[in-house]
């Protein structure tokens, strides 16, 4: 490779020595140099979203869908900056390596209340566990290198900021071996490997000693499925997973009692609460009421990240390595469990909470049962699908009603629960992986929020993929309805329609419009066959379907306030009383009685 020429092309050149090959963006004038520079090289790939929080959520996203080891997205000065923060943050909270490389004011105009000027550093302060302004060319190597090395090393963001006038500086490729420069490297830190026998023996000594083994999978145990499945076993456990661990061991796996928390299942509750010990892999899963009741359980965790062992429950022994090296360490120390009789419980269930969803599913609701939509797809999953989902009550029914296995990937914005971030995800996943398939679940608000922009995007990327399915559910009901439940549940009053009816759009209509596959949902015996149709096309699809809204979102266990501020809301002037009783009584009355007498789902 030649010398860099400028500041640009070795900001481009050092971004490359630690595998940094893919940038998400949308161009302007700020950081005009990164976007001059990038045509010029044949290891870059760059990808224009219509805006520039997409391009923070797709960095995060391509690290999460195994596509880069650090996310990188580009953008201009001052109100791209700004934009770009709230997909940064996710990447922050999800713990993912993203470098953000952010245009910024010719340092000759800074200060000097020129258009568009921001103070980034202090903006980006919070967000980024690294942040640093390149103010001279000599400064390149090491602020790429320290950004990148503390990207991956805390799994966290790093912010550069580079001003407009110093990209077209000449490049200082080797620093002067002179007093106040920096030698520094682009090799990547070793990853952790297995916590010391010690540790391990401390470990081993507590599952063996438990009985009820429960164990916890978050999105640190992905690349574990085999090692968690082998101490699974052993211990005769159950295996509960937080929302972005969903799929790490097969779901339909009769043990795999499914997602935990707030929209997690009944059998996963049971699980936590009846347990005598809890190995947690991977998983800081915040509702710490649905974990054991505090002095229940004796509990191991496992983390990369010592600082994240312990801080949602008091455990016993806590081991700092990588999940799957870790698990293969243990195993050797653990005992079989002999007794089928912990496992049998977790079985029992499991197999009731399976036969009650496929109840509430089948239920006839006023409009399309958002339920079985999602679940009609399950089985209809390509082995190699990757999915993304976003916030809202999508993520309710993908939590519940779509089944995983390891060789798919599921994720979304899973701490801090943006709205908006599903086809960020998808576009991201399909850029990651051009041969693998890619279904998006997002309600009608995310949908008008950023999907309809973002579709642009994959008008005008889809034939460069080697696979051109990428299937979009739109889970219409002209409803912001994940608030309104909130509102129902948590505040006993009924949702404004002033604040939460959204417009009827035809998503399937818009998505034809743009020379892509669509079809408009609405009668429930058509759904297999437009799921598919939408996986057979030779062109993305999107699936406008309008599902009922009044379907009650319950959770695991319910709570007295929950319950009297639910009932409160409907006395309270709810115009959809009528339709939410109706639909409460057939999804949960009826369908427990029909799971508990053993009938077939009603159809």
């Amino acid at each position: 490779m030649s010398a860099p020429k400028n500041v640009a092309e070795h900001v481009l050149d050092r971004l490359a020595a630690w595998g940094v090959h893919r940038f998400y963006g949308y161009p302007g004038d700020g950081i005009g140099g990164i976007f001059t520079a990038l045509p010029e090289r044949d290891d870059a790939e760059f990808v224009q979203v219509r805006h520039e929080e997409t391009a923070a959520f797709a960095a995060c996203a391509d690290v999460k869908y195994g596509g880069s080891p650090i996310g990188c997205c580009a953008v201009t000065s001052g109100p791209g900056a700004i934009h770009a923060l709230n997909g940064l943050y996710d990447a922050k909270l999800d713990h993912q390596p993203v470098v953000a490389l952010l245009g910024h004011t010719a340092q000759t105009a800074q200060a000097g209340g020129y258009y568009q000027e921001v103070d980034l550093g202090t903006l980006f302060s919070d967000v980024g566990g690294y942040v640093a302004e390149v103010k001279d060319p000599s400064q390149v190597r090491h602020v790429i290198d320290r950004a990148c090395r503390t990207a991956l090393a805390d799994r966290t963001v790093s912010v550069v900021i580079l001003p407009s006038d110093v990209l077209e500086e000449d490049a200082v490729p080797e620093p002067p071996d002179a007093h106040g420069y920096y030698q520094t490297s682009a090799v990547p830190s070793s990853d952790p490997g297995a916590p010391a026998p010690a540790a391990l023996e401390a470990a081993a000594a507590v599952l063996n000693a438990g009985e009820k083994v429960a164990i916890l999978a978050g999105a640190g145990a992905l690349g574990a499925s085999t090692e968690l499945t082998e101490v699974a076993n052993r211990l005769g456990a159950g295996l509960s997973t937080a929302l972005l661990g969903k799929g790490v061991v097969d779901e339909r796996s009769p043990w795999n009692c499914g997602a935990i928390g707030l929209l997690g299942t009944t059998a996963s509750w049971h699980l936590m609460r009846e347990c005598d010990t809890l190995l947690i892999v991977g998983s800081t899963m915040p509702y710490t009421e649905y974990y054991p009741a505090p002095g229940q359980a004796r509990a191991v965790q496992i983390d990369v990240d010592g600082a994240r062992c312990g801080i949602r429950y008091d455990t016993d022994v806590n081991l700092t390595g990588d999940a799957a090296l870790t698990l293969q360490a243990l195993l050797p120390l653990l005992e079989d469990k002999t007794d089928p009789t912990w496992r049998a419980h977790v079985e029992r269930w499991t197999a009731s909470w399976d036969d009650y969803s496929e109840q509430r599913a089948h239920q006839r609701t006023t409009t399309l049962n958002p339920e079985l939509v999602v679940r009609e797809l399950s089985d209809r999953l390509p082995d190699d699908a990757q999915v993304a989902v976003d916030c809202g009550t999508a993520t309710s029914w993908y939590a519940r009603d779509l089944s995983l296995r390891p060789t798919q990937r599921g994720s979304l914005s899973g701490t801090l629960l943006s709205m908006g971030g599903a086809l960020p995800y998808a576009i991201a996943a399909k850029t990651a992986h051009p041969d693998r398939p890619v279904v998006g679940l997002v309600g009608d608000g995310a949908m008008q929020m950023n999907g309809v922009n973002e579709l642009i995007t994959v008008q005008r990327y889809w034939r460069t993929w080697a696979d051109p399915r990428f299937v979009l559910l739109v889970l219409s009901n002209d409803d912001l309805s994940y608030v309104s439940w909130e509102t129902r549940g948590m505040l006993g009053e009924a949702p404004d329609p002033q604040s939460q009816a959204i417009p009827d759009v035809p998503y399937a209509e818009w998505a034809k419009l743009l020379g892509l596959g669509g079809a408009t949902l609405t009668d429930r015996a058509d759904i297999g066959s437009v799921w598919d149709a939408a996986l057979a096309a030779d062109r993305p699809f999107v699936i406008d379907a309008k599902v009922d809204k009044d379907i009650p979102l319950v959770p695991p266990h319910v709570t007295l306030s929950q319950a009297v501020n639910t009932a409160r809301s409907q006395v309270a002037g709810d115009p959809d009383a009528l339709s939410i009783i109706a639909n409460g009584v057939k999804e949960t009355v009826g369908a427990k009685a029909r799971s508990l007498l053993g009938l077939a789902p009603k159809d």
